[in-house]
């Protein structure tokens, strides 16, 4: 990752910049009320990448006993490319993998090759599709599984 970017827990403070985030990068985008609801949680994951005071992206996940769900993970398009997504998917699955969580899910658009590729060079596997679960437009979701090594052990 460029060494120009930090990477850190995100805050309640911090859903404006992650929902403006949404708006730049995906069709169907979350509110920054909805991403407030989710950081609450003791069982969420949040983590953003920020360079100068901006936020340029960020992951968030949810713990379910030893299964991990990602969320969500984006990047501004003006700072891809540049080994952002992979540091926050691997700080993510190292957050999970310190919880206990043993293995880690996500939906993923069909179309999105980018990020099929980064998941998969990640240890994560297509095991499913959900059909139209995806809106504006409808699009089918692979959905992807993954082992986590517990650092608890």
């Amino acid at each position: 990752m460029d060494a120009r970017y930090r990477i850190r827990r995100a805050t309640h403070a911090d859903a404006p910049a992650l929902a403006e985030i949404e708006r730049q990068c995906f069709t169907d985008p979350w509110s920054a009320a909805g991403i407030q609801g989710t950081i609450q949680y003791e069982t969420a994951i949040a983590l953003l990448a920020e360079s100068g005071g901006e936020v340029t992206g960020y992951l968030m996940a949810r713990i379910s006993g030893e299964e991990g769900e990602i969320l969500n993970l984006a990047v501004l398009p003006d700072h891809r490319r540049r080994g952002i997504a992979r540091e926050l998917l691997e700080q993510g699955l190292a957050a999970l993998a310190a919880a206990g969580v043993r293995e880690a899910y996500l939906e993923v658009r069909e179309s999105n090759r980018p990020a099929i590729t980064l998941y998969g060079a990640k240890g994560f596997r297509t095991v499913g599709m959900r059909s139209h679960y995806y809106r504006s437009p409808i699009e089918d979701a692979l959905v992807l599984r993954a082992p986590i090594h517990c650092l608890r052990e």
